[in-house]
């Protein structure tokens, strides 16, 4: 049981398992005697006058749950150091990243969003009266050329993400979308793949990768020849480039390499799979011991609740 003087960090999770139990596991019995004491977050109705009580918050769900995150804001504004900061995440899509992306010196794919398919709730034919029609598909063929990926501009877990070869293709797959913000993608035919973990903007864990493969095996199922050092030393700096540009404390980055040249194909992941049976042991036990070392050493920073004035709201009107 913690005492006043524990600095608390607090796990907010949803259905996944063996991350949060081994990390809140590793943290106790690795800092304990330190003052630190990790748990999992409990939560009623949140008062605006109430304490978070937690130094450190590490976020795995609040993006399926409004409830969550609403809660994570203010707990950031009450002084908690969450991961990953809930007020980015919130704003946060896959098209913009692109565009962050390049500003940092990152390969991206060419990238563009289309309209809503199908109209969002709430509304009506006069609500889209500012776009054109028809959508200019030639064009659009031109730009990103064939193949191509289609996926939903926020999502992850490979959700909607569908693999267009021609525009019957692209049609057919836009039509599916419903009231999704699609995002269109070149494919880059790659000769090799990676994933990476990024852990406090300092710490990169570069992992090969097959995303054709099964769930289970995409960790596995993958030639394991050692990265060229010029490739591996490219794309540590791209993690950290992209990583600290997005301010994410946690995030994953995959790679798709061309002609020598890596492309960020995806790293909008701020509560990436860690899962022990489908990263493995040696990548599991990595990312446990360095997200519990990063989190125990911001749960013992000394932070104050942010101030605000009229002049800091004016300045961000």
């Amino acid at each position: 049981m913690a005492n006043k003087s524990t600095k608390k960090i607090g796990v907010l999770r949803g259905m996944e398992t063996t991350f949060p139990d081994g990390l809140i596991h590793h943290i106790n019995e690795t800092y304990g005697n330190d003052g630190i004491h990790a748990e999992f977050v409990q939560l009623d109705a949140v008062r605006m006058d109430g304490d978070p009580e937690y130094a450190v918050i590490l976020d795995r769900i609040s993006h399926e749950i409004p409830f969550y995150r609403s809660y994570l804001k203010w707990a950031a504004l009450q002084g908690t150091y969450v991961v990953n900061n809930p007020f980015w995440w919130s704003a946060d899509d896959k098209f913009i990243d692109n565009v962050i992306a390049e500003r940092v010196g990152v390969a991206v794919p060419k990238s563009l969003i289309l309209p809503h398919k199908e109209h969002l709730p709430n509304t009506d034919e006069t609500t889209y009266r500012n776009l054109k029609y028809p959508i200019d598909w030639e064009a659009i063929c031109t730009y990103t050329g064939f193949p191509a990926f289609l996926k939903p501009f926020d999502g992850g877990g490979w959700r909607g993400v569908t693999k267009v070869n021609n525009l019957d293709e692209l049609l057919a797959a836009y039509n599916d979308s419903g009231t999704d913000c699609m995002m269109l993608q070149e494919g880059i035919e790659y000769t090799e793949y990676v994933r990476c973990y990024g852990i406090g903007r300092e710490h990169v864990r570069i992992m090969k990768y097959n995303p054709a493969a099964q769930d289970f095996a995409r960790y596995f199922d993958v030639p394991q020849e050692p990265i060229e050092p010029a490739l591996f030393e490219k794309m540590e700096r791209d993690v950290l480039a992209l990583c600290t540009a997005l301010g994410y404390d946690m995030n994953t980055v995959e790679f798709a390499v061309r002609d020598g040249i890596p492309y960020a194909i995806d790293f909008m992941n701020p509560a990436p799979d860690a899962d022990y049976h489908s990263v493995g042991q040696e990548n599991y036990e990595w990312v446990v011991k360095t997200m519990g070392q990063f989190l125990v050493e911001k749960a013992k920073e000394e932070r104050e609740i942010p101030a605000f004035s009229v002049d800091d709201a004016l300045e961000v009107v």
